[in-house]
């Protein structure tokens, strides 16, 4: 049996060696900090925006009403039409007042007739009074005789003008472009009567078109005095500043016009001050009523934005904060104040310096008050880098 001293050969080397290893000290080697990547914040002049929401609104909508009593004789366009102004929509049987203008017009020549009667009989009466031949009181008459036959030329001449403009109404015209709803009134149907006007249909305008929004009684305030303080009236800004909309379903701000009336006064049941923009619309893609996003560029200054990835921020009980490593490489948690998207990134106001190391990269590894290996990238408006965890 040689097999079992060999094993009994390396058994008592195997226990020797353990043996002598537990004489040796036990020593805790720490971990390496976590990996995490580091950016300065981006500086950068940007535009920056007033937001709001607003409405769509037509610059005119009338309603078409019959402004003589008759019969509907004749209805010219075909419901949602676009029509131009001056066009003809409805005909009100035209014939009566036809023939109370051919009346008018009768009447007018038959007092002008009278006058020219009465004017001759006063010359005569007034010769003979300068040569005192005929008595004062047949002067007296044949002058009020003249007189009254002007009164009643003008009264005539009054009457056809009134006849004239109750013709003109038969002929229902629309008053400026635009796009008519459908009637709402049938051929044959009378119009015109009774105490209230009957609305035959409605004009809408849509080019150009409205969008009224309202801001703030604080951004009122802030952009007044900016305005102060560059030398610049509200008159210097109506139509010149412009204004960038969007309806819902945009991306971006394509619809672009400007500003067109701001109201002299702070509603202060609201605490807004209402606000109008002028839009070209002549593609009609806007509509009267739509919900509108709202965007005003603000006046500039000197000042470069900073500007880091939305994903580095985080939010807690007390609001937005981002992660900071200094100078000994020490995760610190800074609060700041947030302001508007721009360029892709988000912009700082308050809290952040331009020569901080922003964590942008291994959020979860960076807890505050540890330490970290920071590694340096470079942020750019074209290619950002999100935080990951």
């Amino acid at each position: 049996m040689t097999i079992g001293p060999i094993f009994r050969a390396i058994f008592i080397i195997v226990t020797a060696a353990a043996l002598a290893g537990c004489g040796q000290s036990n020593t805790y080697v720490p971990p390496p900090p976590p990996k995490v990547m580091v950016a300065n914040p981006v500086q950068q002049q940007i535009t920056r925006y007033l937001e709001a929401t607003g409405n769509t609104a037509a610059v005119n909508s009338t309603n078409l009403v019959a402004r003589v009593m008759g019969y509907l004789q004749e209805i010219r366009y075909q419901d949602g039409a676009a029509v131009k102004q001056g066009t003809t929509l409805f005909v009100i049987e035209p014939e009566p007042y036809r023939l109370k203008l051919e009346q008018a017009k009768a009447a007018e020549a038959g007092t002008q007739a009278t006058l020219t009667q009465t004017e001759a009989e006063f010359q005569r009466q007034q010769d003979l009074a300068s040569r005192q031949v005929a008595s004062k009181a047949t002067f007296d008459s044949a002058r009020a005789a003249r007189d009254l036959a002007k009164a009643n030329v003008d009264q005539a001449r009054a009457n056809t003008e009134q006849a004239a403009i109750n013709l003109g109404y038969t002929q229902v015209m629309a008053p400026f472009d635009g796009v008519v709803t459908a009637r709402q009134v049938s051929l044959g149907e009378l119009v015109g009567a009774g105490t209230a006007p009957t609305v035959l249909a409605t004009v809408v305008q849509l080019d150009p078109i409205y969008v009224n929004f309202s801001i703030s009684e604080q951004d009122v305030l802030r952009i007044r005095a900016d305005m102060a303080r560059r030398g610049i009236s509200p008159a210097d800004l109506k139509g010149k500043l412009p204004i960038e909309v969007a309806l819902q379903t945009d991306q971006g701000f394509p619809h672009r016009g400007v500003l067109d009336y701001a109201a002299p006064s702070v509603n202060p049941s609201t605490g807004t001050l209402a606000v109008r923009a002028r839009l070209d619309n002549t593609d009609r893609k806007l509509l009267p009523g739509y919900f509108a996003r709202v965007r005003v560029p603000l006046l500039q200054d000197d000042t470069r934005a900073l500007l880091v990835p939305d994903a580095a921020l985080g939010t807690d009980q007390g609001g937005r904060y981002l992660l900071v490593v200094n100078a000994e490489d020490i995760v610190e948690q800074r609060k700041v104040t947030t302001g508007p998207l721009a360029l892709g990134l988000r912009v700082i106001e308050t809290g952040l310096n331009p020569d901080d190391r922003i964590v942008v990269g291994g959020l979860a590894r960076a807890i505050p008050g540890q330490k970290v290996e920071a590694q340096m990238q470079q942020l750019s408006t074209e290619s950002t880098s999100s935080a990951t965890k």
